[in-house]
């Protein structure tokens, strides 16, 4: 795969799945232009991510049936729709509605992103696999990391409508951008839809790599969820006492950990996988330790959380491209069902998180959500050690 191309499904990935994040750090000014009332405020994300879960299991699998370029360009453009929907929703007759409705077809259409990560591992060769996915991921990540900063500081110099105009715009520029540049890849499908997706549970039951690494992330991306769904809620608690523009400069932070995606990568092409997997685990456990004093502020209290973000974010994505790299030496014909599959476990897996993070932290502090991450991930690492094959294999 030339690099030119590498690059641009990089920087496609991260600007679509930023769709997916805007909304967090958004959901006080968009209830209250619309109208929801603040108990259903948390609707707004939940639909979002819904969208995304039905895309991944509905859409996704079709990336082994029809040809990729036209599939990613469709849902590019069912985006564009929804993004300008979404930015006039406060105008319209029902805005409640119509936003909810906009939020559930944003996540489905984010879902472009899951078509084009096996799209460039069919592209790259099997030598660089690794490589190349996780630089695509690398760039995946840089879009989820700075979609929520990035729409506080456009919100607190316009309005929440007008990230959702930009997108709109990027997207239309980003999809003339593709239908230019992307060559076209069709698929060698032997299946309907309708056998395509009966096949998935086969899959899932057939394919223990597949279950292994989809739980792994699960929990990753579930520790993952609890601190950076609680961490604001930290920093803007009187023991902190920062404004929304502050805690959106701390999480530019955690971009820093993206540079694991990329590392990873090349730790799986050179066949250390289960290593580097046991590697990215125990650094997301004890990236939780040294903040549980932190509750109560302190003097390096912000500096413990930044180097904590960044660690965080480096094992979650490190852990994220070796699970890719193995799952998709599974076999080309499967490829796009088994990322979605292996996506839709492991976003259920954040969805849950960020539920037991806000529940945790209302109930019992600071370190009743720090426990929360940890055992979520000590049980996936406890999972991990049930793998006959033991901790020290390469493969």
């Amino acid at each position: 795969m030339p690099t030119w191309l590498m690059l641009l499904i990089a920087a496609a990935c991260g600007l679509i799945v930023a769709n997916l994040y805007y909304v967090q750090p958004l959901v006080g000014p968009i209830r209250a232009d619309i109208g929801l009332p603040a108990g259903a405020a948390g609707l707004l994300v939940t639909l979002t991510q819904l969208g995304y879960c039905a895309g991944l299991l509905l859409v996704v699998p079709l990336g082994d049936l029809l040809e990729n370029r036209r599939l990613v360009l469709a849902l590019v453009a069912l985006l564009v729709v929804a993004l300008v929907a979404a930015s006039i929703a406060p105008a319209l007759g029902h805005p409640v509605p119509a936003f909810l409705a906009c939020s559930l077809v944003i996540g489905f259409g984010a879902v472009a992103v899951q078509v084009l990560v096996p799209y460039a591992s069919h592209m790259a060769a099997e030598h660089v696999r690794g490589r190349v996915v996780g630089n695509i991921v690398s760039g995946l990540m840089f879009g989820i990391m700075l979609a929520r900063p990035v729409a506080s500081f456009i919100t607190h110099a316009w309005s929440w409508q007008g990230v959702y105009v930009l997108s709109a715009v990027l997207m239309v520029v980003l999809g003339i951008v593709l239908r230019v540049l992307l060559p076209a890849r069709r698929p060698h499908a032997t299946l309907g839809y309708g056998a395509l997706l009966a096949s998935m549970a086969g899959l899932v039951r057939d394919l223990p790599v597949l279950r292994r690494r989809a739980i792994y992330q699960a929990g990753m991306f579930g520790a993952f969820s609890v601190f950076w769904t609680v961490t604001p809620l930290l920093l803007a608690s009187p023991a902190y006492g920062m404004n929304q523009r502050d805690i959106a400069w701390f999480a530019l932070a955690g971009v820093a950990g993206t540079i694991a995606a990329p590392l990873s990568g090349r730790v799986a092409d050179r066949g250390w996988t289960r290593p580097a997997t046991v590697f990215c685990m125990l650094l997301g456990l004890l990236s939780f330790v040294p903040t549980l004093g932190l509750a109560d502020g302190g003097r390096f209290g912000v500096g413990i959380l930044v180097a904590a973000a960044i660690a965080l974010d480096f094992a979650v994505s490190g852990n994220l491209v070796l699970g890719q790299r193995a799952i998709y030496a599974l076999g080309a014909e499967v490829r796009g069902r088994v990322n979605g599959l292996y996506m839709a476990t492991f976003f259920l897996g954040g969805a849950t998180g960020s539920a037991l993070g806000a529940w945790s932290y209302a109930h019992g502090g600071w370190q009743a959500a720090c426990a929360v991450g940890m055992g979520l991930i000590g049980a996936v690492f406890l999972v991990f050690l049930t793998d006959p094959r033991g901790i020290t294999s390469t493969s």
